[in-house]
């Protein structure tokens, strides 16, 4: 055998050698790509499956105040929650101010609930306009008020009275977003109460 045909099967032996380390590479690249992707499928699916059960009713109503109870019913494998925090969603109603004055402005109107509830300001940890709630623990199986008064006319409003702002919302539900956390776990849910009769 010739020096050069050694070096060509050398060569050859080399290339195929390459080649298939080079397989073997994209192999276990696609082979570990597939399994981050089955990886995250099983994390949604399991994030999924303990989605919060959280059931919102009316409760102890008293001239224009009462509760928003929150209950977490299930499901029983995600166990209590780090928090719970309520945001009273407005109507689906254009809130643009187009012709704002010092009185007046877009951040007037943002911050103004448009719906016939807000929670008590600074009563549950709500804020000063009364859109949501601080966070709060909840224990499975347990249930938590959430004190709420009805809503009034923004003071840009002039000549609304009370009853008649309530007027626009008499048919309109109560729109509820809640954010559910446990660890690093987070669930937004919308729910929807019936606007109790005035």
């Amino acid at each position: 055998m010739s020096i050069e045909w050694t070096d060509t099967i050398s060569a050859a032996a080399a290339a195929l050698s390459a080649a298939a380390a080079g397989g073997a590479w994209w192999a276990a690249r696609r082979s570990a790509a597939t399994a981050e992707i089955l990886a995250s499928i099983e994390r949604d699916r399991r994030h999924e499956d303990l989605t919060p059960d959280i059931a919102l009713s009316f409760t102890g109503r008293f001239g224009n105040y009462g509760s928003i109870t929150v209950h977490l019913a299930g499901p029983d494998s995600l166990g209590d929650l780090t928090s719970v925090q309520l945001e009273m969603v407005d109507d689906d109603m254009d809130h643009r101010v187009l012709n704002p004055t010092p009185d007046f402005t877009q951040a007037d109107v943002d911050a103004h609930v448009w719906g016939p509830f807000r929670f008590v300001p600074g009563v549950d940890g709500a804020d000063s306009n009364g859109r949501r709630t601080g966070p709060m623990p909840l224990k499975m199986g347990k249930g938590r008020p959430f004190a709420v008064e009805r809503t009034r006319p923004g003071h840009w409003m002039e000549g609304m009275v009370a009853e008649g702002w309530q007027d626009r919302y008499t048919h309109l539900p109560i729109r509820v977003r809640v954010t559910c956390q446990r660890g690093d776990e987070t669930w937004v849910l919308a729910r929807e109460l019936p606007n109790p009769p005035r």
